[in-house]
């Protein structure tokens, strides 16, 4: 890592511990949200249920709701109290005590266990808007991509260590005859215990940069909040591209979600995986993610943030064709690293994008607006995944298919973002 990188005053240890955060908190997603959890709610929680996919969804949905009312709000706060780092420990402590909470759910458990997620999700989510905040004070304007293509593929990493101690974990286990409702449960500690050990740097490490700034009484100080929110709102116009592409973002994103949450149950249910075939998958796929993410952040700082994302959009849609006409576990295997390819990438570059277009003095409140969208995303994604393999009757291949449908308006939107004009907006702010 070359230090001409960096933004003034930035030292290489910080950049790591902000991207150590990524290392940290992808075990949730990778075993929660990806991999393990997902799974076991549908076929042990719920029994295999007609709607047990649909009440997962619902569960990332009612997470993802909360998020989207508080993610701007949250944003301006931070800005306003110079509380970034603050509350990405109040976030982050709330998701490591859900992930192990979720140790006492067994078969039937279903109410406990959408609580338990919905609640642990709500933490994961505004902690990921709040670090993200972060990546313009660290990385100079033409390494953005670099810097956050750096943490992405940093974080699968952190997604295969927990995967790795889960799946060694499992076998164990398994050969002593304990079966999922025994297991799953203790990799949930084991993700909790990853979670917070592994954020450790970035809390001690990492700086506060944002200067608070003080308002009279509680009352000016809602007002000033809900002044800087309907201003962003009104502003709108000023930031047309910015606001194409958040709505490009909800598009895409609601594809990439549904991916996540359901990629483990899709395996499982129109494939035939099993626990320990969905491990070792979604292992070599973090692998081939960190990969993506680390090779497109150099790439997306010389071809543009949009064309990268473009290209990703285009993988997607590659890989949605494959899952829908595959019949046999080497095909899925295919899609999957397909889509590890493009995982990464895409979101890197769209962190790097809102980062490029966002105002220096309203970064963190900015970046709530881009949570807003992935959250808004979020549920759509699943949702839609969810409500059409329960009206279907489990159809999983139709249910993918409707969800490619957001790959295609995503890219669609995409035409007419022009970079330079959104980044000449914000300097000019």
């Amino acid at each position: 890592m070359s230090r001409q990188i960096l933004a003034d005053g930035v030292r290489v240890r910080e950049v790591w511990a902000w991207a150590m955060y990524d290392f940290a908190n992808s075990a949730y997603t990778t075993t929660v949200v990806t991999a393990i959890f997902n799974a076991y709610f549908v076929a042990v929680v719920a029994a295999g249920a007609p709607w047990a996919t649909l009440a997962w969804t619902s569960a990332q949905a009612i997470a993802s709701i909360a998020i989207m009312l508080t993610a701007a709000s949250v944003g301006a706060y931070a800005d306003r109290h110079g509380a970034k780092k603050k509350l990405l420990g109040v976030t982050t402590a709330g998701c490591v005590a859900g992930t192990a909470a979720l140790f006492w759910v067994g078969p039937g458990d279903v109410v406990l266990a959408m609580a338990l997620v919905a609640i642990a999700s709500f933490f994961f989510g505004s902690s990921e808007n709040i670090i993200a905040a972060f990546l313009p004070e660290l990385a100079g304007e033409e390494d953005l991509g670099k810097v956050s293509g750096w943490g992405w593929s940093w974080g699968y990493l952190g997604g295969m260590a927990c995967l790795g101690l889960c799946l060694a974990y499992i076998v164990g286990a398994k050969a002593q005859g304990a079966g999922a409702a025994q297991f799953v449960p203790v990799t949930m500690l084991i993700t909790a215990a990853f979670f917070a050990v592994a954020s450790a740097p970035t809390f001690l490490l990492l700086r506060e940069r944002t200067r608070a700034t003080p308002v009279a009484d509680a009352g000016a100080e809602f007002s000033a909040l809900a002044h800087r929110l309907l201003r962003t709102a009104r502003e709108a116009q000023r930031f047309p591209d910015m606001a194409r592409f958040l709505v490009c973002l909800l598009c895409y994103q609601s594809g990439v979600f549904a991916a996540i949450a359901l990629a483990a149950i899709y395996a499982q249910e129109a494939i035939g995986f099993t626990a320990e075939d969905n491990i070792k998958l979604f292992f070599v796929v973090n692998g081939t993610a960190a990969v993506g993410a680390f090779a497109f952040g150099y790439l997306q700082d010389r071809l543009g943030h949009v064309r990268t994302i473009a290209l990703t959009l285009a993988g997607w849609l590659l890989m949605t064709a494959i899952a829908l006409s595959s019949d046999s576990r080497e095909q899925f295997w295919v899609a999957a690293n397909i889509a590890g390819l493009c995982l990464g990438s895409s979101q890197s570059a769209a962190r790097a994008l809102v980062g490029l277009f966002a105002p220096a003095q309203r970064r963190a409140e900015f970046f709530g607006l881009w949570g807003l969208a992935m959250k808004l995303a979020a549920v759509a994604g699943p949702m839609t995944y969810g409500l059409t393999t329960w009206l279907s009757g489990g159809n999983h291949r139709l249910a993918l298919a409707v969800t490619g449908l957001y790959f295609v308006a995503g890219l669609l939107l995409l035409i007419g973002i022009d970079e330079r004009r959104g980044r000449e907006a914000a300097l000019a702010a």
